[in-house]
C-alpha cells in the first residue's frame, strides 16, 4: 500500500546565522528567489533569531507579506511594515538584576549588557566582539536594568562556552532562560518561558497554524526549543553537534544555499 504524501508545511521558520545568510551575512541570490517563491504559495517565511533588532535590520528587506519578525530569541516580535513593535516579552527589571547578582557571585568575571527595543548598554568590563551604536550607555547593570529589557548578555573572558553555560544554569535555578550561539562565552539571557519556540507558537496561533505544519531550520543551541517544537525541523550541515542530534534532518550547509535547497524539494520549485 502506498503511503500518501506528507502534507506540505503551512509555515516556514528559520533561524539567520549560520543557517539562511551566508558567513559574508547576507541572503543569497538564490535563497532570496526560494523564499519570494514560497511567499507566492502563500506560505510565510518567519525569521526567527537571536540578532537585536538593529541587526536584523539588514535582512528585512526579505520579509514577505506577513510582515513580521522574531528578534531577540523570542522576546519581541517586529512588524517591519509599520516599523513598530507587534509584541514584547521582557525581563523585569527586579528579576534580571537578582539573576545577574547571583551569577556574578557564582561565576566572578562575568560582565553584561543590557538589550531593549531602543538599543543596548553595557558594562564598563564588557569586551565587545563587533562596533556598538554611538551614545551606548555605559554603567554597572543595576543601572542598565532601569526598564523591562529584551534580552541580557552574560560573557566571560575565561571559561569556555558549555562550562559557563552550566555554571549560569546552575546559580540561575531556572528563573530565567539562558541559551547561547556564538563560538564565545558570551550566554543570551531571556525572560521566564521565552524562547524561539514560545514565541513562535504565539504567532503561530494567531495564524491558525499548528506546530505539526510547520518546517523549522537552525544550527545552535538556541535554536533547539524551535527545532523540538516543530514538526519538521532541519539542522545545517555545520550545526552545534546537539542541534544536529535534535532535528529530524540535515539540511546541506549555509554556504550552499542549504535552507533554500530543502524548500526548494519540500514545495517542488
Amino acid at each position: 500500500m502506498t503511503m500518501p504524501p506528507a502534507p506540505r508545511p503551512r509555515l516556514v521558520a528559520t533561524d539567520l546565522d549560520g543557517t539562511l545568510v551566508g558567513s559574508d551575512g547576507r541572503v543569497s541570490a538564490r535563497t532570496a528567489e526560494v523564499i519570494r517563491a514560497v511567499e507566492a504559495l502563500g506560505v510565510p517565511v518567519v525569521f526567527v533569531t537571536g540578532r537585536p533588532l538593529r541587526w536584523a535590520r539588514d535582512v528585512f528587506e526579505h520579509v514577505g507579506d506577513h510582515g513580521l519578525a522574531i528578534v531577540s530569541n523570542g522576546a519581541l516580535v517586529w512588524d517591519v511594515a509599520r516599523e513598530a513593535v507587534d509584541l514584547e516579552r521582557t525581563i523585569d527589571p527586579a528579576l534580571g538584576i537578582e539573576v545577574c547578582r547571583d551569577l556574578r557571585a557564582a561565576v566572578p568575571g562575568t560582565a553584561y549588557a543590557v538589550e531593549d527595543v531602543a538599543g543596548i548598554g553595557l558594562e564598563p568590563h564588557f569586551l565587545e566582539r563587533y562596533p556598538m551604536p554611538p551614545g551606548s550607555r555605559r554603567a554597572p547593570v543595576e543601572e542598565l536594568l532601569d526598564r523591562p529589557a529584551l534580552k541580557l548578555l552574560a560573557r566571560h573572558e575565561e571559561l569556555a562556552p558549555e562550562d559557563f553555560w552550566e555554571r549560569a544554569e546552575v546559580a540561575n535555578a531556572g528563573r530565567l532562560v539562558i541559551t547561547w550561539s556564538s563560538a564565545t562565552s558570551l550566554l543570551e539571557v531571556s525572560g521566564p518561558g521565552v524562547t524561539k519556540a514560545s514565541t513562535l507558537a504565539l504567532l503561530c496561533a494567531r495564524l491558525g497554524i499548528e506546530a505539526g505544519e510547520v518546517i523549522a531550520f537552525g544550527d545552535m543551541p538556541n535554536d533547539l526549543p524551535m527545532l523540538t517544537w516543530a514538526g519538521s525541523s532541519y539542522a545545517m550541515a555545520d550545526a552545534h553537534p546537539s542541534v544536529t542530534a535534535a532535528a529530524d534532518h540535515v539540511a546541506p550547509g549555509h554556504d550552499d544555499d542549504g535552507v533554500a535547497q530543502v524548500l526548494a524539494g519540500v514545495f517542488d520549485l
